[in-house]
């Protein structure tokens, strides 16, 4: 069989020839041959796959000794390793998320004299849509929690959003500072999700998506699982504060699929995370932010996200002139667009107190 350039064999692989090089000198994935005259790698076809399993251990953040272990396994036993090293990536970063949250709790010893200096007005909204007759959506807005959630369709899924946000609703009184909430957040979303899980039924098993942000003052702890969105309207950008967790997603992420062929996918809603499914703990995004004065934040579902651009959105919530209004021009959209699911969602402002 005829051996590939390194060049090519990097197209192939989804790797760099830079990469390549660097595997080699490691003893990681050595070439086939080396022209004795001319000293360039050559590959044989059949290394591509090795390739491709390489390229995605390192980034998933795998460190280049434990691939050389890795890469060595049957499948079974592969599968089971990258399983103990993602165990032990999630209890590190747990461990550091608290240690993070006590540095910028020292830190931000300002909280005291900005954290009250911003007044927050919010609405919310929910709506069927013209393709469903039912709703699996539920969103929430308080001084303290913004919330959406997307169940999967039928009664369990209903049920399914709805426990996820209450779960959260038990948190909102807290006066912890925002790092605080985060720690919380990560040691709490076990909790959720089994919350979640007692909400259906082995017939009609409940799942749902989440996103939310908790406020303390001008500090925001978001958590994020699922394809429900967060965005921040500040100074007149729009910026998506979250990632979906979907197939699509995942194969814009790895080159395999452009992002506007993402957007008409027959799998664009396939989840990849999401409450309540599968037999492990869910993974939820986890992350800290301050909001500033003329902060205009939306958290919504894909019943709005799906159909309605981001250009649209951000012209719907600069045009606005309050949360209200901002609601119902979303709502509009939607609708203006088929409205084929249900759709949630919550706007909020930051203004000075």
């Amino acid at each position: 069989m005829e051996l590939l350039t390194i060049g090519v064999f990097a197209r192939a692989a989804r790797l760099t020839p830079k990469a390549l090089r660097l595997y080699d000198e490691v003893g990681l994935l050595p070439p086939a041959a080396v022209d004795p005259e001319s000293g360039y790698r050559l590959y044989d076809p059949a290394q591509v796959a090795q390739a491709r399993l390489i390229a995605e251990l390192r980034r998933i953040g795998m460190p280049i000794a434990e691939i050389r272990v890795v890469r060595d396994l049957p499948p079974a036993e592969a599968a089971s390793a990258v399983e103990a090293y993602w165990r032990r990536v999630t209890t590190d970063n747990a461990a550091r998320a608290e240690q993070v949250a006590l540095l910028v709790g020292h830190l931000s010893r300002r909280e005291t004299t900005m954290s009250d200096a911003l007044s927050i007005k919010y609405a919310v909204r929910l709506d069927q849509g013209t393709g469903r007759d039912s709703n699996e959506d539920a969103a929430y807005a308080g001084d303290h929690l913004l919330a959406v959630a997307d169940g999967m369709r039928g009664p369990a899924g209903a049920s399914a959003s709805a426990a996820a946000i209450e779960a959260l609703k038990r948190m909102e009184p807290s006066g912890d500072p925002a790092p605080a909430l985060l720690t919380r957040l990560a040691a709490a979303i076990d909790e959720v999700d089994r919350t979640v899980r007692g909400a259906g039924t082995e017939e009609h098993p409940p799942v749902t998506t989440l996103t939310a942000l908790l406020r303390r003052g001008s500090q925001l702890a978001l958590v994020h699982v699922g394809d429900t969105r967060a965005y921040l309207l500040r100074g007149g950008e729009l910026s998506q504060l979250t990632q979906d967790h979907t197939w699509v997603r995942a194969q814009v992420d790895h080159g395999k699929l452009s992002a506007s062929e993402a957007e008409s996918h027959p799998q664009r809603a396939l989840l990849t995370r999401a409450l309540g499914a599968g037999p492990q703990p869910v993974e939820a995004d986890l992350a800290l932010r301050t909001a500033l004065p003329g902060d205009r934040y939306l958290l919504c579902s894909d019943g709005l996200s799906a159909v309605v651009d981001r250009a649209r959105l951000q012209t719907a919530l600069i045009e606005s002139a309050g949360p209200g209004e901002a609601v119902q021009r979303l709502i509009d959209l939607a609708y203006a667009a088929g409205a084929p699911d249900n759709i949630a969602c919550v706007v909020a402002d930051f203004q000075p107190a």
